[in-house]
């Protein structure tokens, strides 16, 4: 009998999770209207979309990476707020101010936000590009939930 690798150890406990996750899904009541898309079809195609993506990570051959055990002695002596726990610490706290600002400022605006200015922070100087994607990107996704799937979602300052 072989040992698990640590990858297929994750795709145990996602897919778990994952079978946990679409139970509870499959709890989700629908609603007495008929609609395109009921208020279970998302969390039951995120459930199964993880199940197959944990199967894929369980046949995967792990291959050694190259100076994986080897710290980056020159990431770790740049500027604070480049270093790679810095990074993390930072994404971690605009994601939070992103909570916090979604209702105020509205979706548009809060996600526009986010996007641009986590693309600025980690290195993307095009900002006219960052810009126009990131607005293309986010009002794609909000006439698609407000328009299409008729989610509910703030406009805050705008006038949508």
């Amino acid at each position: 009998m072989t040992r698990l690798n640590t990858n297929q150890w994750l795709a145990l406990v996602f897919a778990v999770l994952a079978a946990g996750y679409l139970a509870m899904a499959w709890q989700i009541p629908t609603f007495p209207l008929p609609r395109p898309v009921d208020s279970d079809l998302f969390p039951k195609v995120l459930g199964f979309s993880l199940l197959i993506l944990s199967v894929f990570l369980f046949f995967e051959k792990p291959t050694p990476i190259a100076g994986a055990d080897e710290i980056d002695d020159e990431a770790q002596q740049g500027p604070l707020l480049l270093t790679p726990w810095a990074r993390v610490v930072v994404t971690s706290l605009a994601i939070v101010a992103y909570a916090f600002l979604l209702v105020p400022l509205g979706f548009v605006l809060a996600s526009t936000l986010l996007c641009v200015g986590l693309t600025a922070y980690y290195g993307y100087r095009r900002h006219g590009v960052n810009l126009a994607t990131s607005l293309g990107v986010v009002l794609a996704l909000y006439l698609t939930m407000t328009r299409v799937m008729d989610v509910y979602l703030p406009t805050g300052v705008l006038p949508f």
